[in-house]
């Protein structure tokens, strides 16, 4: 049914689209989006399998923006009534998928409305009394407060989607998520999405219980495209981790780096003590308000900070190009997380370096994740100028 390289002029996209894809320099698909296109675009439930970065947010937006040019509504609408609904669990997903949706339609005269926490209630409110809802991208919490004040309504809704539903499930959204299914019409009036990084029996069982007749695509785990990033693990004691850390960020190959931690409190801890040092370090945790890990991201981006310290949950959901260097300060105690964690790196075809840092505790959660991997890590010491005591 699909072939991998798959041009965008072979699906007969409306012109409108085309322009927009042009406009974003997109010629060929990505896998996700030749695996799930012929499908979507004709209509099919899919439930697909797909990490971050892979394209699959402009795979769903397509099908869904294709959906709303070839049936336009001629009655009278009505405020706050959606016809497409992207579900998505973190805020900074959200927000991406919002740009990106914009993006696609700006030939058209769809509107794109995005609904997420931290941002000014009554601006949301306002803009969507002022114009018709075509495309909502929302997370759960924040829609449901809409709803309840009877400032949305999903019975039309024609599209729907749900991205990202691991995480869902990881962060305890699926309760919120049900209930926001349940207000939509039955799945057999409206297209289902369902992207998920992992299908664990929660996930299909939930695509069993959302889906009608889905057609189910993935593609190769992001373990393959951990095969661009070089990675190594450095032994050490966790007294010397700090410094291989502030002199690795000092070497001259490392542009930009992102560094995990396990708990709050250790991100936290590292961010202060790298500031101290003079390092341009932002740090993203779950505690930190929405509007200032929007800024950080964006500091991050323009290169105003070349270092962010962060939590698995919160470096999930994350789009940037051209991280060079990934530095796992303590190693997951999910070896998926691994793997996401590094996927932040070498992507759009360059290389790029993942450096643990192990020391004894460590040591237990390396294994898992070699395992998970197919294959054994480098471990060595680390190079002598590593261990130098860090300038004040």
């Amino acid at each position: 049914m699909h072939k991998n390289n798959l041009s965008f002029e072979e699906l007969n996209l409306s012109p409108l689209v085309m322009r927009a894809l042009s406009d974003l320099k997109f010629t060929e698909c990505s896998a996700i989006q030749a695996k799930s296109l012929p499908f979507t675009l004709r209509g099919h439930d899919v439930l697909g399998k797909a990490q971050t970065g892979t394209g699959k947010t402009a795979a769903f937006l397509i099908a869904l923006i294709e959906d709303l040019l070839g049936t336009p509504i001629e009655e009278e609408r009505y405020a706050g009534e959606a016809r497409s609904l992207v579900i998505a669990p973190t805020r900074e997903l959200a927000m991406q998928i919002a740009k990106d949706a914009e993006n696609l339609v700006k030939h058209t005269d769809l509107k794109v409305h995005i609904l997420v926490g931290g941002v000014d209630y009554a601006k949301q409110l306002q803009k969507l009394q002022a114009e018709h809802i075509d495309i909502l991208v929302a997370t759960p919490g924040r829609l449901l407060d809409f709803c309840e004040k009877r400032a949305v309504y999903l019975d039309q809704v024609e599209v729907l989607v749900i991205d990202e539903a691991d995480r869902m499930l990881d962060m305890g959204f699926i309760p919120q998520v049900k209930r926001i299914v349940r207000m939509t019409p039955p799945s057999t009036h409206r297209q289902t999405l369902l992207f998920s990084a992992t299908f664990s029996e929660d996930v299909l069982r939930l695509s069993e219980q959302w889906m009608h007749e889905p057609v189910t695509v993935s593609i190769e785990d992001e373990n393959v495209a951990a095969d661009r990033v070089k990675q190594v693990v450095y032994l050490v004691s966790s007294e010397e981790k700090f410094t291989v850390l502030g002199n690795l960020m000092r070497e001259p190959d490392v542009e930009n780096i992102m560094i995990f931690a396990n708990r709050r409190d250790q991100c936290r801890d590292l961010h202060h003590k790298l500031q101290r040092r003079g390092f341009r370090v932002g740090l993203l945790s779950g505690e930190i308000a929405q509007n200032k890990r929007i800024r950080t991201l964006e500091d991050f981006r323009t290169g105003k900070l070349t270092a962010l310290v962060a939590t698995d949950v919160a470096g999930r959901g994350i789009h940037i190009d051209g991280i060079s260097h990934v530095v796992n300060y303590t190693l997951p105690e999910e070896p998926e997380d691994y793997v996401h964690r590094i996927g932040r790196t070498g992507r759009a075809g360059k290389e790029g370096v993942s450096v643990s840092l192990a020391c004894e505790d460590d040591a237990l959660r390396l294994e898992p994740i070699q395992e998970l991997l197919g294959r054994k890590i480098p471990c060595e010491q680390p190079p002598e100028e590593l261990l130098k005591p860090l300038a004040r």
